[in-house]
């Protein structure tokens, strides 16, 4: 239900205190022995907040001296570039992470400006560090993105990206996890730590900003755009991503306005989210209203979440566009002739959550589709090996291949996704919201949605350990149900949860990694009112499987 404030400028009182925050971050000391206070990494890396003592100095010193012993057991032994966002958080881990890095003899680069480096950018030097180098071999870099993407502002969050420059598997983060909170049991016996002032000169400069504005012209028909004359808005939302869209707009010379400078670690300036949160989302109307409402004065109008991995496009005539709508338009796009250098097989990655429009999109094209798990570390070795042209996921994360077929990014582009909107319709004269109106008149209108429903930590654990023996319904919504899932069919990975489909419908059910709740996702071509019924039918199904 969405709230009255929800889509209003924030008031004082929903303000953090940035000093407490920060304070309690460097008193507050975790107990070993709460789950809720140990460090668990999801599909993000570890996030939390001083104020719950789950985001703390010992967190944040353990996980770094584990991603070092990590590191030098699996033999990288190249530079490590971190970056950070702008969340209150995010310095005073930083500078943490600083000191036990260059006292575990490990070469840091940080960037030139001493600014707020986008998780884009990060993935994109470590991609630059490591071409032409075996992904098992000597003298690879790695890198470390401190964010919590759009989270509320007393949140802070810490990435660890591998060699490959995309978020870390299970197989890292596990073993980085176990060690860290062996490490916090120990008190932190064991983990190596140099004074800030000490780190900070031992630091090298990298230019993250240069290097990835510079070479976006690879990855993106930037000349089109310009000579087209594109009006572009762009709402860095208070995050990382302030400094480079600036840049962009100077260094290509496009008709392109930051609509809002300004980074304030209370982030005063956004509308309040459905819940009346502080939330840098920008798939959200209410987050990105303030966006919205300037719609008309751009062509194209795009909005970034803290670390700019996220994308929001909005169009004059269409608003902002559902997630799962411009990934479809975008796949369309790339897939139908505007790549013709991309490799003749290359598949197109979507998460299993994400619309079947697209799997509609893929079969008109005659590409191949691949459904994996939700997270985007599933599409990381087919963005390395140039097998995946397209990864995306419905949270409104996506990045894409060169426009040779190489390599860009690993990790989600938030910014890359919101030029290609302006390259999209420079190329066709049609705005994204148009395009995808063609693809309703063709494939049909599905209705989407995500809410959640009440579960304990017990009925978590078993929803993620469903099999499809445990579903015994035989029809969901009127429909003969066509398949029971627990592994994801274009991987064979678990899906940590359920997802059961008919030929019009389907729904997925997924534990939440935060709270006593577990997610159902839901999708119908036979409109609003049978997506009703797919839901309300879905918590039956899910709630006769939990027993």
């Amino acid at each position: 239900m969405t709230s009255s404030r929800a889509g209003l400028v924030a008031e004082p009182g929903d303000l953090i205190d940035v000093a407490n925050l920060v304070t309690r971050y460097y008193t507050e000391t975790p107990d070993p022995d709460n789950v809720d206070q140990q460090v668990a990494f999801g599909t993000s890396g570890h996030r939390g907040s001083s104020l719950k003592t789950s985001f703390n100095e010992q967190h944040i010193a353990a996980i770094t001296q584990a991603i070092c012993e990590y590191r030098a057991e699996q033999g990288f032994t190249g530079p490590l570039f971190i970056g950070r966002d702008t969340h209150a958080l995010s310095e005073p881990a930083w500078a943490t992470a600083l000191e036990v890095l260059v006292a575990n003899d490990v070469t840091v680069l940080v960037d030139d400006r001493d600014g707020y480096t986008p998780t884009p950018a990060v993935s994109h030097a470590i991609i630059r560090a490591n071409a032409g180098k075996s992904l098992d071999g000597p003298g690879l870099a790695d890198g470390i993105v401190v964010t919590p993407s759009h989270n509320p502002p007393a949140d802070g969050g810490f990435k660890y990206n591998p060699p490959h420059g995309g978020p870390a598997d299970s197989d890292a983060t596990s073993v980085i996890a176990r060690r860290a909170n062996e490490l916090i049991r120990a008190g932190l016996d064991g983990v190596r730590r140099v004074p800030f002032a000490r780190a900070r000169a031992a630091a090298a400069a990298y230019d993250f900003m240069g290097t990835y504005v510079d070479d976006l012209p690879s990855v993106l028909d930037i000349d089109r755009v310009r000579d087209a004359g594109i009006r572009i808005g762009a709402d860095p939302l208070g995050g990382a991503s302030v400094a480079y869209w600036a840049a962009i707009a100077e260094r290509h010379k496009l008709d392109l306005t930051v609509v809002n400078p300004l980074v304030d670690a209370t982030w005063r300036f956004m509308t309040l989210d459905w819940d009346e949160k502080i939330r840098m989302d920008c798939s959200s109307p209410s987050a990105m209203a303030s966006l919205i409402a300037q719609k008309d004065r751009f062509d194209i109008a795009t909005g970034n979440d803290a670390d700019a991995d996220r994308h929001g496009i909005v169009t004059p005539d269409g608003g902002l566009m559902n997630p799962n709508h411009f990934l479809a338009v975008a796949i369309g796009y790339l897939f139908g002739g505007a790549r013709p250098d991309w490799p003749a097989a290359a598949r197109i990655g979507k998460t299993l959550v994400s619309s079947s429009m697209i799997d509609r999109v893929a079969a008109d094209l005659g590409k191949p589709l691949v459904e994996v798990p939700v997270g985007f570390k599933w599409f990381v070795p087919g963005l390395v090996d140039g097998s995946f042209g397209f990864g995306g996921e419905e949270s409104a994360g996506a990045s894409f291949l060169r426009r040779d077929g190489s390599t860009w990014t690993t990790d989600k582009d938030g910014i890359l996704l919101a030029l290609l909107a302006s390259e999209i319709l420079a190329a066709t004269g049609s705005t994204p919201s148009q395009l995808y109106a063609g693809l309703v008149d063709l494939h049909g209108a599905p209705a989407y949605a995500r809410v959640d429903a009440p579960a304990n930590r017990e009925q978590k654990a078993k929803l993620a350990a469903l099999s499809p023996a445990d579903v015994t319904a035989t029809e969901l919504a009127g429909e003969p149900i066509t398949a029971r899932l627990t592994e994801a069919p274009g991987n064979g990975e678990a899906i940590g949860g359920l997802k059961v489909t008919t030929e019009s419908a389907w729904f997925a059910a997924r534990p939440s990694g935060t709270e006593d709740v577990y997610k159902i996702y839901a999708e119908s071509f036979r409109g609003p009112e049978h997506l009703a019924r797919v839901q309300a039918e879905a918590r039956e199904v899910v709630s006769a499987a939990l027993g």
